[in-house]
């Protein structure tokens, strides 16, 4: 079966302030080949370099009859088609259970044209920032095969490890764009 694996991550320094940097960074992989990318942009949240890393990882894929798997940290993501909240949204003229507008709907109806493209695209949540030697591994490792895929220890950690790979790309892109402005 052909598979593609795409990767991804997106991070905000001072996410809570008014002024702050974001990156995002993503990882396709296909038949032991490699594809990085990253980028970002200044006044943003996490959840739109989430949706950003995405976004950018599914343009970069030109066969869409292949299937594809998601990974990402991003509950925000995973939930939204696990659960199938854009359903409800349009349904309701974009706006969420609370009758207040979807948040980066933008980046949603661009996101959802995408998915729509796809023969086979599935979105997993891997947990962020867990480190291969933590004691909390096995919990977490029960926890992705019960709620997301059956893999081997081996598999979830080659997962996390692509994780981390992905984290370090958009924190690198949000530092390098904060240290430009100090030139």
């Amino acid at each position: 079966m052909k598979l593609i694996e795409l990767f991804t991550d997106g991070a905000v320094k001072d996410n809570q302030s008014d002024i702050n940097i974001g990156g995002y960074g993503g990882i396709l992989h296909f038949k032991g080949h490699e594809k990085e990318y990253s980028g970002g942009e200044r006044n943003t949240t996490n959840n739109i370099m989430e949706l950003k890393a995405v976004i950018e990882g599914l343009k970069a894929i030109k066969d869409r009859t292949i299937r594809v798997e998601v990974f990402t940290d991003s509950a925000y993501i995973v939930n939204c088609f696990k659960e199938k909240w854009y359903e409800g949204w349009i349904s309701r003229g974009w706006m969420t259970t609370a009758k207040k507008p979807v948040e980066n709907r933008q980046l949603w109806e661009e996101l959802l044209a995408l998915v729509d493209e796809f023969d086979q695209l599935y979105f997993y949540k891997i947990k962020g920032h867990l480190p291969l030697e933590s004691i909390h591994l096995e919990k977490w490792y029960n926890k992705f095969l019960e709620e997301e895929k059956r893999v081997s220890m081996d598999q979830f950690k080659r997962y996390l490890s692509y994780n981390h790979r992905v984290d370090k790309l958009a924190s690198d892109y949000a530092i390098k764009v904060g240290e430009n402005d100090k030139e």
